[in-house]
């Protein structure tokens, strides 16, 4: 069939395989590298308590066959080491079918995670990996030409990302309408960078054209992604500049980056490529297997698609459990106030007046008012992104907060990797409380007069001082009960 197949846009597979690898390898470190505090078998939140109280149809993957720490580990070093031969190019030198399997290893590899890290891969990114991933397993490789079905679906997704976001927006916080978010959001946003401090001071006139832009690029322009070229190359290379702006200004993981490499796959890539290198006509097999995917997913767009059109439009959301067609959305709503959970410690082991209490620092999130916020995105801190929404409502942190805290408590290295700086290098804190702060960007005089990027004011307890006994040789034989609410 000659309409199977768009032979210019070898270039543009080829440009979007590569960075996809590249998101699928920091995806897979991200979970390699923080698991064990946060869902390991002694985590904050086990995985075999969940697959004890979950059906397996509700969340199938690898686990529900068995979970320990050493599979997860195995399973996220694994995906790493698959996505560093996908960025090098392995599936170019394997048959068709080797090239897809090769390509839906990563796939059910991160899927496997997903559906045992519960709040913390809760994210709208998560999903959004996984579908393109999906996708990408039927694009084929160098020796047959990318096949239109697939092309079209990822601009379907990209159109579904960028429109489901601008609709959330304009369907949420009247500030969107108004053209005011941005006076508030380079500040509140869950991770600023280390722009944002000079995104949040850019003159009110310049946030205005920021939001006013942003409508254009997620309401106008994606319709345009399914015109003809040059038209629709146009069209995604404008939703590139958006999403390196906010890049520049914020860490979003690899939301930014994941969306840049689906508007990447648009872009006819001929007048610079040439012309496109020999390659074979697709296998009638493939044919079939790609023309029944695509009825697949458009089936299963059926929800996604109706969501977008309701006044009730919900963002981030899963309609089948492989994530296959999913709603994405971001920042319906826009934070005031930032509130920042401090965490602190003491060796005191009775609370009084005069207790030294020692500050946790987060990698991520604000802290030391005279640290500068660092770049981290792609990577995701996942525990720093929790805390955020801990400090929005302790609801949100009702499930983990607690184990945190006993992990600190117990000196846990696993937790204190996570963190930036431990208080108490030589054995843990008697006493763990948390209180919340309001934090604000200071401004440039008070930036040179104090050192400070950010001012803080105490808000409220968060958590009162809670402690726990400690062993005998360290208290000489005595006891001490402690405190837990």
């Amino acid at each position: 069939m000659e309409w199977f197949t768009a032979d210019g846009y070898w270039l543009s597979r080829l440009i979007f395989q590569r960075a996809l690898a590249v998101v699928y390898l920091v995806a897979f470190l991200s979970a390699a590298l923080q698991f064990r505090a946060l869902i390991g078998e002694r985590g904050m939140l086990p995985v075999p308590e969940l697959l004890r109280r979950t059906p397996w149809r509700t969340a199938p993957g690898l686990f529900r066959l068995h979970y320990s720490d050493r599979l997860f580990a195995a399973v996220a070093w694994g995906g790493c080491a698959v996505s560093v031969a996908l960025i090098a190019g392995l599936d170019g030198l394997l048959p068709l079918w080797g090239g897809m399997l090769l390509w839906a290893l990563p796939w059910v590899l991160y899927l496997s995670i997903v559906q045992v890290g519960q709040v913390w891969y809760g994210f709208g990114w998560e999903s959004l990996l996984l579908e393109t991933g999906f996708l990408a397993v039927f694009l084929g490789t160098g020796d047959t030409a990318a096949p239109v079905l697939v092309l079209w679906l990822l601009r379907w997704l990209l159109f579904r990302v960028e429109f489901g976001a601008g609709l959330i927006k304009m369907r949420g916080d009247a500030c969107w309408r108004r053209l005011t978010c941005l006076d508030f959001h380079h500040e509140t946003q869950p991770m600023p960078g280390p722009l944002s401090w000079f995104f949040h001071h850019l003159p009110r006139p310049v946030h205005r054209v920021e939001v006013a832009a942003n409508h254009v690029t997620q309401l106008l322009v994606p319709f345009l992604l399914f015109t003809p070229q040059p038209v629709a190359s146009a069209a995604a290379g404008l939703m590139v500049l958006t999403q390196l702006w906010l890049v520049l200004s914020g860490n979003f993981a690899w939301l930014n980056w994941i969306t840049i490499a689906l508007a990447l796959s648009v872009i006819d890539w001929t007048p610079l490529a040439g012309p496109p290198p020999a390659q074979a006509a697709p296998p009638l097999w493939y044919e079939v297997v790609v023309i029944s995917v695509t009825a697949l997913v458009l089936a299963l767009s059926y929800r996604p698609a109706r969501n977008l059109l309701s006044r009730r439009q919900a963002m981030n959301r899963s309609y089948d459990p492989l994530h296959l067609v999913n709603t994405y959305g971001a920042f319906g709503s826009i934070s005031r106030m930032r509130l920042e959970v401090v965490v602190e410690g003491s060796a005191d082991p009775v609370v009084h007046e005069d207790a030294e209490w020692r500050e946790y620092g987060f990698r991520g999130k604000p802290g030391d008012p005279r640290r500068l916020p660092r770049l981290f995105a792609p990577y995701h801190l996942r525990l720093d992104w929790m805390m955020w929404f801990a400090a929005l409502s302790p609801a949100y942190a009702r499930s983990w907060f607690g184990p945190f805290v006993d992990r600190l408590l117990d000196g846990d290295r696993d937790t204190l990797r996570l963190l930036a700086h431990n208080p108490f290098p030589d054995g843990p804190p008697r006493q763990v409380r948390a209180r919340v702060f309001r934090y604000r960007f200071t401004g440039p005089r008070e930036l040179r007069t104090t050192g400070c990027w950010w001012h803080r004011t105490y808000v409220r307890e968060f958590l009162r001082p809670v402690s726990r006994p400690l062993p005998p040789e360290r208290e000489g034989g005595g006891t001490d009960r402690g405190t837990r609410p």
